[in-house]
Order: C-alpha cells, then structure tokens, then sequence
C-alpha cells in the first residue's frame, strides 16, 4: 500500500466529491476522481487505488454493477470498497454488501464516520497486502526447494546424496561439463554370473542382484564413490569427480576390501542355494574425460579414458576374491594396503604388458 494512501472518489455529482476530495486531503490522502462507473472501472484497472468511495446511484453504470465487475476480476489486488447511499433501510445495505461492497456511508456523511471508516478499510489493505507478501515470498521458497529437490534428486542417480547436495547448494552444475582429471576407476562384478545367468530362473537372478547391489551400493556412498553405471552384475565406480578428494586412491582400497567381504558374507547363502558366485575387482589410477552424457531428462555421469579400459581389463582378469591393482595405483596406497606382485600381464587392446598387484588386505 501507498504511503499516503490513494484513494477513488466516484459519484455523479462533482458538489460530493469536491467535499470528499477536501477531507481525504485534509487528512493526508491522495484523492483521485471519477464522475461516472465506466470511468472508474478504466481508472482502477489502469492503476489500482489503495481504497475506493464509491456511490451507489450513478447513470450508466451504478455502483452496485461497478463493485460486483471489481471483486470478479481477478487480476486486480484487494481492494476495499466503502458504497455511499443516500438509502440506509436494511435491505439496501445488505444489497451493497452482498454485491461485494466492504462496508458503506450513509449521505449526508457524518465527518467522524467517514475518517473511523477509511482508517479502518486503510488498516485491512494494509494487513492484506502484507500477506500477500509473505505469501509470494513463500510461494518463491517453496518453488526454489522444489526445484532444488529436482536437482538433487538427478543428481543422485550417479552421485553419493552429500556430493549431489553440495553440488546443488553451489548452485552451479558447469562442474558436471566435460573435464580431464586424474581419477582412480574400479570395476566390480560377479565371477560365474554368466553361466548361473543361463540357467538360472529370473526371479533368482534378480534375487542375486538385489542381495549383492544392497550389498555393496550403501559401501559406494559410505565412501562418496561416483557410480558411472550398472550393467547387471558388473559396475565402474571412481574417485576423485565430479568433487575431488586427496584420498582417492586410499579410499578405492579401502571400497574394494570392504566391498570383497561384504560379498563374501553372501556367498554361503548363494550357495546353499545351488548358486556358484565370487567377485572380482579391477583398480588403475590415471587421467580421464569425464562429463555427463544423454539427452534431457535421461543422462549419465561417465568417465572415459584408458585408465577406464584398464581397471575393466583387470577386473576381467581376477580370480574370486582377487583385487587386481595397476602398478601406479598400488605404489600410491603401499602404506594403506598389501599387495603381492604378480608382474607384466597383457591386456587386450593395449600395446605394452601391465604391471600387476593383488591387493591382499588393509595394513593394521
């Protein structure tokens, strides 16, 4: 609301409003004028006064059909309306209020009432606007957090909760485009899954995968691992992105170990059940380009890179229960874990043999 206050005079009669426009003024007010309804309703809709004195007999258009046309206009704020009639029976105040009229003077206007009055519509603008206000403001909060809920929730489809959060309160997802970084990339999955997968029924096979991804998937966000994908029982994770982490390689050992026994705790239940399963781990240490690929409302998070191909070759190579290791990873977690040498191996589609490590176990 206006401070003053503006306020709409209309009555046919220009005697009326010069004595209203003298007394708003006197107390203040800004005063404009309309001689006529349709006048008013241009006037009003042009530019909304804080309260309006309107007239109830007036050609064209009376003051009943004015107020009725402003309340039902929903585009226009609240506005509070005092009807003037030279008529006080019951039936016509009712008829004034029932159109939409918020309170009413009677002619001739006793000086006292008519200040009690405006003040009093003057305070209920006032409060009403201050909720609309506090109304819009909420209505901003609430969509900002539903919109943050959004992000967050396409976030953690490939990232640990507390890294989508981070990044949504930064509010700045350009660290999601395409990037060249050191990374350690561990691929996982399962020894025996394709021969059990030939013959085992579905049901079993998802029973598999659900125990063994329950399994290992709260393992991944304990230790704010990146999860690029599953690809039934296999699954590429690395460290150090989209948010890096001093420790990536120490973290990706300790993963892999827990990972292995958290496993090897399923394996008695599996077998019991006919099913003859182990796991398998592959770890390197190198550079990749890593970005988000895909298309609206469907993407991933993905790593490419030979230090990607290379962590899938060494997985595919170990034994169950076997966590083979790049020779650059495992100089940079020789304090945190013991690692048997196992020399050059070669791996499809690469050039050179690879030295290798199996990871035994954490150092005390």
């Amino acid at each position: 609301m206006r401070d003053p206050a503006r306020i709409l005079v209309v009555d046919d009669v220009a005697d009326n409003i010069e004595i209203l426009r003298m007394r708003l003024t006197a107390l203040g007010y800004e005063v404009d004028e309309a001689g006529d309804g349709e006048q008013a309703l241009a006037m009003i809709a042009a530019d909304p006064p804080d309260l309006v004195l309107l007239d109830i007999m007036m050609p064209k258009i009376d003051g009943l059909e004015v107020v009725r046309r402003l309340k039902a206009d929903r585009t226009l704020p609240f506005i509070p309306v005092i009807l003037v009639t030279a008529k006080a029976t019951p039936r016509d105040v009712v008829a004034g209020l029932d159109a939409g009229g918020d309170d009413y003077l009677t002619k001739p206007i006793d000086h006292g009432a008519l200040v009690a009055r405006v003040r009093a519509m003057l305070r209920i603008k006032a409060l009403h606007d201050e909720v609309q206000a506090l109304n819009r403001g909420l209505e901003i909060k609430v969509n900002e957090q539903v919109e943050e809920l959004q992000r967050v929730g396409r976030l953690r489809g490939f990232l640990a909760p507390q890294l989508a959060q981070a990044i949504v309160s930064a509010g700045n997802e350009k660290i999601l485009e395409n990037h060249r970084r050191e990374v350690v990339a561990m691929f996982c999955d399962l020894r025996g899954f394709t021969s059990f997968s030939e013959t085992a029924e579905p049901e079993d096979i998802m029973a598999v995968l659900k125990e063994y991804h329950g399994a290992v998937g709260p393992l991944i966000r304990k230790y704010e691992g990146t999860l690029d994908r599953f690809t039934g029982d296999g699954m590429l994770v690395f460290f150090n992105d989209p948010l890096p982490c001093e420790d990536a390689p120490e973290r990706a050992a300790r993963l892999s170990v827990e990972m292995r026994d958290a496993v090897a705790a399923l394996m008695p239940v599996w077998s019991r059940r006919g099913h003859r399963l182990g796991l398998g781990i592959g770890m390197s240490q190198g550079y990749a380009t890593l970005g988000r690929i895909g298309f609206e409302d469907r993407f991933d998070y993905t790593a490419i890179g030979a230090v990607i191909n290379l962590a899938a070759r060494l997985c595919s190579g170990a034994a169950d229960g076997e966590v083979l290791v790049s020779g650059r990873l495992a100089a940079a977690i020789e304090n945190v874990v013991e690692c048997e040498p196992l020399g050059e191996r070669p791996m499809r589609g690469m050039t050179r043999p690879v030295e290798v490590y199996n990871l035994k176990a954490l150092r005390p």
